[in-house]
Formats: C-alpha cells, structure tokens, sequence
C-alpha cells in the first residue's frame, strides 16, 4: 500500500520541484513587499504588536515616527490579502498611512488630517528623511496570530518558536480551547480521541498510555519541556491548560528522550500562563462516574502600568464513582504564576500542584481466547478498596530577553517532584493455562527530576533568503528509584520494606479463577502460596544534555527548509547486581531536515526526515542496561488552506523502522528485562479542522495503518482502520441564537490482544461509539448537557489480555458550563 502512495507523492513532489526550479522571482510590488496573496488571521489588538505580526509574516521590516503610534489599536487584519491590503487593513480607523523605503522596508506615518488627535508632521510634503524613523519597539508577538475556534495556525513546540503550521514540514495537530469545551472534555484522554493516528489504551498497575502511530507516546511534554516520569494521573486538570499539541514522528530533536517508546509522536500540553487581558471564569461539570468539578481561572494586571501580570487557576473534583458503584475519588489543583514586562525583558514564574485520590479501574478477566469468556464484570477485586494517590509539585519559570543586535535570548525550566502511593488488586496468568490467581500490589513511588532550555536566536537576509537560526542547550536529570535488591517476606506480615524511593509489593490472595471442564466459565477456590514479592524499580540517576542548532530557511515566497541537528549525551547511573555503582554513557547525533514547497498561498507539499532515540534504564538478564533504541521516519504530505482560510486539511504519509521498540518484562521475579521486536508502522493520516460555514465547526479524522513485527509476530492493540468526526454548530439568528448543537462519532475496526500466559491471539471487535450535546449560551455564562456513548454500546480498548478486560463506561450524561463574572 504505501510503496504505490510513495510513487504517486514521490511524482506529484517532482513535478512540483521542477515548477517550482523553473518559475520566475516573485513579483514585487512598487512599494516593497510581495503581490501574491497570502493568509491572514491577525487579531484586534494595539496597532504596536499588530504591525509587528504582520511584519513577521511577510518578512518586512516597519518603522515608525517615535509615539506615533502608541495610542491606536487595530481592528485586525483576516483573510487571503496581499501584504499591502493587509497593512492597509490594520491602519484602517487611524490617522496613518504607510510609505516604501525599499522592498523590505515600509514607514507607517500620520498623514494631514484637520482635527487629528496626535499632531501632524510639519510638511507632509516634505522628501522622506529615513533618519526621522525608528524601528518599532521590540514587543513579545507570541501567539498574535489567531485562532479559528477550531483551527490554529500556529505552534511553538515543533521549532521551539512560533511558527506558522503551513511552514512546518510536519504532521501537527492542535486542540484549542473551543475543542476542548465543546467536546465537553473532562482529561487528557478525551482530548486526544478525534487526532488522527492517536489510541488512548487503558492500563492496570500502571497509567493509562497514548499510543501514537503505533507507539507508546512517552511521557511527553509540557510547555516544550520533557517531562522526566509525568504519568496521566499527575497532569493537571484541564482548566489549567490552555490547548494540547499533538506532534507526530520521533520528538528526540527536541530533547524528549524518555523512558518509554516515543518513536509515533509526542504530546505537547501548553499551560494557561499571566496576561494582561482579564479572565474571571468560573467552570464546573457534573456526571455520573466523574462526580462533581469546579475550577475558577483568573488572570489580569496586577500593576498600575500593567507590566506585573498574574495568573491564578484553582480546581477540585469529588466524587468519582465506577459502574460498580465503587466510589472514593477526589482531586485538588493550584497554579498561581506572576509574569512581567520590561522594554525588552519578560520574566515569568510559577507553581502548580497536582493531588489526585483514584480508584482502581473496574475490569473483567478472560478464561478462553475470547471476548466471549469474559466473566462478569463483577468479578473485579477492587472493591473499593484499591486507592492510589499521586501528588506532583511542579515550579517553572521563563525569561526572554531581546537584545538591540537582533538577538533574542530565552530560558525556561521546571522542578518536578511526584509521589505516588496505592495498592490495586488483579489476577495474573496462573501456573497452568485456563487459571488466574488473584494477587493484590502495593506500591510507593518517589521520583523528581529537572529540566533547563537555552536558547539563542536571529534571524538575518541574503537577497531573497531569509536565515531563522536557533542555537540552543538543554539539561534533563531524573531520579526514578533506587537501586536496591528485591526480598521476599511473609504475606501475613502485612508490611513490607516501603523505604525504599520505588518499590512494588506483590501479594498473592488464598483464591483464584480457572475456566470448568464444560464451554461455561466457572469460578473455582485454587490454593495459592502465601508470600509476597517485594520488588524495587528503577534504581536510577538518568541525565540527558543537548547541543542542538536549526535553521529555518525561507527562500523567496515559495520555499522553507527545516534543518536541525541535536548532539545528545545521555548518562545512567545505576548499580551491578551486587549493589555497586554502575555508569553507562551513550552519545548520538540526531538530524532532522524537512522541505516545504507552497504551490499557492492555500497549499503547502512538505517532505520530512526525522531520527528516535530512546535510552533504556532497565535492566537485562546480565545486569546491564538494554541497548539504546533508534528509529527513522519518513514522511510526505500536504496542508491545504480551505473555505477562505477558515480551516485546513492535512494529509500525511509516513514510515517509521524501529531497531527494537519495546521492553519485554518477566511477569515473574528477577524481573528481568529484554529487548522487545522490532517494528516497521507504515500509514495515511488525513485531518481536516476549521469552519466550514457560519457557526458549524468540523474536526474529522481518518487513519489507515499497518504494522509490522520484525520477528513476524502478530501486532496486538493496531486497528487497521479509525474514523472520527466532531461537528458543532450555534444558530445564529431568529429565537434560536443563543442555543448550539454538536455531536460526534468514534470508529475503529478490530485489533488483536495477547494472552500473557500462552501467547494465544484474540480478537478485540471493532466498535463505534456517538455522543451529542445541546448547549445554550447566555451574555456571560454557557450551559451543556451531553450524552456520550449514546446507544450504550458495549466498549473496549484497541489492546488488553487475560488477566485485565477495562470496562469502559456505558451511556454517561454529563453537565458542564462556565460563568464569566
């Protein structure tokens, strides 16, 4: 499949070439800039950071008279314009006009007016005199390119600025506010569901994982720092977060190197931070299995001349009950954060507090090669007995500096510490096949670590070439465990050696499952041994440092080139099997080039190489830590800009080969670990977001994929086929204006599960799932009741095996809304 859709791109990307080698300069216009049309989205803001965005855009330099313009605002600019339509644009309203210097430079000047506000120049008349202008003072633009409820335009993650999506040779999804609050999205899982090439998998004894493109996504990222042992149950709230980026492809360039499989992609979640604009928002939800929530956000100045900003967003949530009626949940969260801005300085810090109480999920078990031998769902042991506590204190801070010599300085960095502390009960594969014993585990994990960004940029011209060079440091130490050695204690003891900073407690209970000797599954008592396994993880000091240096080159109006390159040294400091000290460095060079051609403001072809790099800190059977893992993707595709720029489709073919990818664990002790098979994912992912009409929004996704052990083994959890599509629309006329409808639908076709004890395959049935909401909107409050999964169809996850069958909620209705005040 995709050796005949790589000739087809490989084609069509030639051909483009060719074009693009044999077409003419672009023509200028006699004022300066470009006369081809380009997308605009440049909100109402001062008219200051609105001539900066539109300068960044179009590549030209805006000078003005000193104070002429400090007191204007600017309507906005939008829509496919020609850069001077644009400029005209924002200065329509105001007592200005523009004026070429040459073709990168443009003067924004009060023309003569009677009455004007401000005073006029002396002779308007008068020959331009280049030495009575001055460069606009230097202002932070981030994020003044809107967003279109759906649709964004920009990211910060992929090239560590902000960049527009059009210019990245890359497959990136962004989930904005709008998304996130019309889904009615209470976590992390729930944002992710309609990303194309995106599988949220339910997990037992651990966290609940992303799988992207096939692989597990890792710990991923927050504010483009990776985290070190960030688990989806210490993630904040989603009040807290501002919008979450998907990045598909091997995210090492970056620096995320963690401890698990990130070779599909990485996903990136981007904090509310301190503004000047004022937020007082109240927001709350109530349902049947998530209980109560309420969070307040506030944000403002907290100065006279508004150079101290704050942000302060604060959330509780109680209440949380399972579909057996298990209860005992709660969570708190707290993000205080204060910002300022000098002339050319911003600093920003901040605090957040994590502090979710969790029940052990709900879960069936297996006593055959079928669904259809799941026991009842009341099998579980949970009871309400099995609770898990994760706390995580994060400190953050952020620093920009610009200097007059074009340079721009920025710095950010984090503190985590998490702590962890539960005990869950489950079955696991028994002595022979057909049996599961019960075993109940307590754990105490401990773990922080840090991390430091540095970097330099500028940006500088040669003829119609434009450099935007970043050359950047980064520092990433984690502590996840110690490296003591396990023992083995008395179950009737009741305690076990919890000293140490990561320690698991298997214990087995007096009673099991075994399948009867007829088709039926029965319930026998079995006898089991009664001990207990304690068993210490990790064990280690992991250290990762950074050299990285990119280029983002813009050639002309046509081309943009990405290339990068990331010296990473990565160090694990651990103990042999008799308790002394162990070091294992390793040091890579990992490249990244990508290639973006725009055959018209509306289409962009793009063509990416990338390289994965994941240290392994566990152990093998010889006590040494596994090898490093590395991959390779390719990947070809297209952006293209519809419905007067108001949404855009994306299309992407990829290849990623991966050496070994993952870490197959003895469910016995030593807990050894070995290298798991190889894979070779190949897919087609198309996503389209935006507005389509007045008030209907559309977020829709398609994925076909196809992987490949390089063992030849079965892939387990790899649906061939997944579908989404969220549509929302708010009437707007008549009687029915203040009201708004959405709905949506989730698809997959059947995957494979595993058995753990005899390897026996399984298959896990396709399955869709709708859900819908009304809303109704008032001057300062909403107001949504939903149902998610509608029909009340009976859910699984893409990946599971005997032992754990999650049990995914039936037909939920859920209440939400806010209240600005």
């Amino acid at each position: 499949m995709f050796r005949g859709r790589r000739r087809v791109l490989t084609g069509a990307l030639a051909l483009v070439l060719a074009l693009g080698s044999a077409e003419a300069a672009v023509p200028e216009s006699p004022d300066g800039g470009t006369s081809l049309p380009i997308p605009f989205s440049i909100a109402p803001q001062p008219l200051a950071t609105a001539l900066l965005a539109w300068g960044k855009q179009t590549n030209v330099q805006v000078l003005t008279a000193s104070g002429a313009i400090a007191n204007w605002r600017s309507g906005g600019a939008s829509g496919l314009l020609t850069p001077n339509a644009a400029l005209d644009e924002l200065l329509q309203g105001t007592d200005l006009e523009r004026e070429s210097y040459d073709t990168r430079t443009v003067v924004v000047r009060q023309r003569q007016k009677p009455g004007n506000a401000t005073p006029a120049p002396a002779d308007p008349a008068e020959a331009f005199d280049p030495t009575t202008i001055v460069p606009l003072a230097t202002v932070d633009v981030q994020g003044l390119v809107s967003e279109t409820a759906f649709k964004a335009d920009t990211t910060r993650t992929v090239t560590r600025g902000e960049a527009h999506l059009s210019d990245v040779p890359q497959s990136v999804t962004v989930l904005t506010r709008e998304v996130i609050e019309s889904q009615q999205a209470v976590d992390i899982g729930d944002v992710a569901r309609y990303v194309a090439g995106v599988q949220y998998v339910d997990g037992y004894g651990g966290s609940p994982l992303f799988l992207i493109r096939g692989f597990d996504a890792g710990h991923g990222m927050t504010d483009g720092m990776p985290n070190g042992i960030a688990r989806t149950e210490d993630l904040p709230p989603l009040i807290g977060i501002e919008r979450v980026e998907v990045l598909r492809g091997p995210e090492a360039i970056l620096g995320d190197a963690s401890q698990n499989n990130n070779f599909g992609g990485s996903i990136n979640v981007v904090m509310k931070r301190p503004q000047a604009d004022t937020v007082r928002t109240l927001t709350y939800s109530l349902g049947e299995y998530d209980g109560a929530r309420l969070g307040v956000d506030l944000a403002g100045t907290a100065s006279k001349d508004g150079a101290v900003t704050y942000r302060l967003v604060a959330a509780g949530q109680r209440g949380e009950k399972t579909p057996q009626g298990d209860g005992g949940g709660r969570g708190a969260y707290l993000a205080p954060s204060l910002a300022w801005q000098g002339d050319r300085t911003h600093v920003m810090g901040g605090l957040e507090y994590v502090d979710n109480r969790v029940p052990g999920p709900e879960h069936s078990v297996l006593l055959g090669p079928g669904v259809s031998t799941a026991l009842r769902p009341g099998t579980s042991l949970g009871g309400g007995s099995d609770i898990s506590t994760f706390r995580t204190t994060r400190a953050v801070f952020e620093l920009d500096h610009d200097f007059v010599n074009d340079w721009t300085f920025h710095s950010q960095g984090q503190y985590v510490r998490q702590r962890s502390d539960g005990r869950s009960q489950s079955f696991i594969a028994g002595a022979f096949p057909g049996a599961l014993d019960a075993v109940a585990r307590t754990f105490r994990y401990s773990g922080n670590y840090w991390t430091w960004q540095n970097d330099f940029s500028t940006s500088f011209h040669h003829g119609n070439v434009t450099h935007a060079v970043l050359v950047g440091l980064d520092l990433a130490r984690t502590h996840a465990g110690d490296g003591g050695s396990g023992s083995i204690v008395e179950a009737s003891s009741q305690t076990a050696d919890l000293d140490r900073d990561a320690v698991i407690v298997t214990r087995p209970l007096a009673f099991g499952l075994r399948r009867g000797d007829d088709s039926a599954p029965k319930v026998s008592l079995l006898a089991v041994p009664a001990s207990t396994t304690v068993q210490n993880l990790g064990g280690s000091w992991q250290t990762n440092a950074g050299l990285y240096l990119q280029d983002q080159i813009a050639i002309g109006d046509r081309w943009n080139v990405l290339a990068a390159v990331r010296r990473t040294r990565y160090q694990l400091d651990t103990r042999w099997q008799d308790g002394s000290p162990r070091r294992v460095r390793e040091a890579r060079w990992i490249p990244k080039l990508g290639v973006v051609y725009k055959v018209s403001p509306e289409i962009s072809l793009y063509a990416d190489s990338s390289t994965g790099f994941q240290p392994d800190p566990l152990l093998g059977k010889d006590g040494q830590p596994l090898p490093v893992a590395t991959s390779r993707q390719i990947e070809v595709g297209g952006k293209f800009d519809l419905f007067d720029q108001r949404a855009r489709l994306t299309a992407a073919l990829y290849r990623i080969r991966v050496d070994h990818s993952v870490d197959l664990v003895s469910p016995e002790p030593p807990f050894f670990a070995t290298p798991g098979p190889g894979q070779t994912n190949r897919g087609l992912e198309v996503e389209f977001a935006g507005q389509v009409a007045p008030g209907l929004d559309v977020l829709a996704s398609l994925t076909e994929a196809r992987t490949h052990n390089n063992d030849d083994t079965r892939a387990t959890g790899a649906p061939k086929h997944q579908a989404a599509v969220w549509a929302s629309y708010r009437f707007g006329d008549g009687s029915m204006k203040p009201w708004g409808v959405a709905a949506g639908v989730l698809a997959r076709s059947r995957s494979l599960g595993r058995t753990s004890a005899d390897g026996v395959y399984f298959g896990i049935p396709g399955q869709a799932s709708v859900e819908t909401n009304v809303s109704r909107y008032g001057s300062n409050w909403r107001v949504t009741l939903g149902v998610k999964n509608l029909f009340a169809r009976t859910l699984y996850a893409v990946n599971f095996d005997e032992t754990f069958v999650p049990i995914r909620q039936g037909r939920v209705v859920l209440l939400t809304g806010t209240y600005n005040f």
